[in-house]
C-alpha cells in the first residue's frame, strides 16, 4: 500500500492535468459563439441547456471510448513507454502547427474570422441536427482528438479503480464545459434582460480575439507535451 500523502499528490497532479486538457478542449470559439447566439435567440434556456448537455455527454463518451479501447488493448501509458511518448510528440507537433496557423491567420485577417459568418445558419437548424453537428465538431479536429487521447492516456497510466476513473472522467467533462456553463448559469440566475449586454459584448470580443487565444493556448500545450515527450525519450 502506497504512502497516502504521495497518493494524494499524484491524484492532485492527475486532476490538474485533466483540468488543463479539459479547458484547452473547451476553449472552442465556434461552440462558445454558437452558445452565445442561442442564448441571444428564442427559447434561450431550453436550447442553450440542451447544447451544453450535448457537449458534456460527448466529452465524457469520447474519453470513455478511448479508455475502453486502451484497457482492451492493454496499452501502457507510463512515462517512457512508446505509446505515451509517441502520443506526446505527435500531439505537440499538431498543436504547434495549429497554433502557428491561428496566429499567422489573425495577422492576415482584417475583419472577423470566416467561421463567424456560418454560425447564424447553424443556429437556425433544428435542435437535434444542431446537437449532432456540434458533437461531431467537438471530436473531429485533430488537436481535440489528441487531447482526448492524452486525457485517456493519463487516466490509463494512473491505473485508478473503475469508480475513480469514472469520477475523474466526469470531472474532466465538467471542466471542458466550464466556459459554456458560465454564460448559461449567468442567464439562469440573473435573467436575460440584465445579461443580454454582457452576452453581446462577449460575442463581439470572442469573434475578434478567439483565434488569437486558440493559437496561444495551442502553442502553450505544444510546449508542455513536447517537454513530456522529450522526458519520455530520456526515460
Amino acid at each position: 500500500m502506497g504512502d497516502p500523502q504521495t497518493t494524494a499528490m499524484g491524484l492532485g497532479s492527475l486532476l490538474a492535468e485533466l483540468s488543463a486538457f479539459g479547458l484547452a478542449i473547451g476553449f472552442s470559439p465556434i461552440h462558445i459563439g454558437l452558445l452565445l447566439l442561442l442564448l441571444l435567440g428564442p427559447k434561450p434556456l431550453q436550447r442553450g441547456s440542451w447544447f451544453v448537455v450535448g457537449w458534456l455527454i460527448t466529452a465524457a463518451l469520447a474519453v470513455i471510448l478511448l479508455l475502453t479501447v486502451g484497457h482492451g488493448l492493454l496499452l501502457s501509458m507510463d512515462k517512457g513507454t512508446s505509446h505515451r511518448t509517441g502520443l506526446d510528440l505527435i500531439a505537440a507537433g499538431v498543436l504547434l502547427g495549429l497554433g502557428l496557423k491561428e496566429l499567422l491567420g489573425t495577422k492576415e485577417e482584417s475583419g472577423p474570422p470566416g467561421w463567424t459568418s456560418k454560425l447564424e445558419s447553424f443556429c437556425a437548424m433544428p435542435l437535434p441536427l444542431l446537437l449532432g453537428i456540434s458533437g461531431l465538431l467537438e471530436v473531429a479536429s485533430p488537436d481535440d482528438l489528441f487531447l482526448f487521447a492524452k486525457t485517456a492516456g493519463s487516466l490509463l497510466s494512473a491505473d485508478l479503480p473503475q469508480s475513480q476513473e469514472i469520477l475523474a472522467t466526469g470531472l474532466f467533462s465538467l471542466v471542458s464545459g466550464a466556459l459554456l456553463l458560465v454564460p448559461l448559469v449567468a442567464l439562469l440566475l440573473v435573467g436575460k434582460e440584465r445579461v443580454l449586454p454582457l452576452l453581446e459584448n462577449g460575442k463581439s470580443w470572442l469573434f475578434a480575439k478567439g483565434d488569437l487565444l486558440v493559437g496561444l493556448v495551442s502553442i502553450a500545450l505544444a510546449v508542455y507535451l513536447g517537454w513530456q515527450g522529450i522526458g519520455g525519450l530520456q526515460a
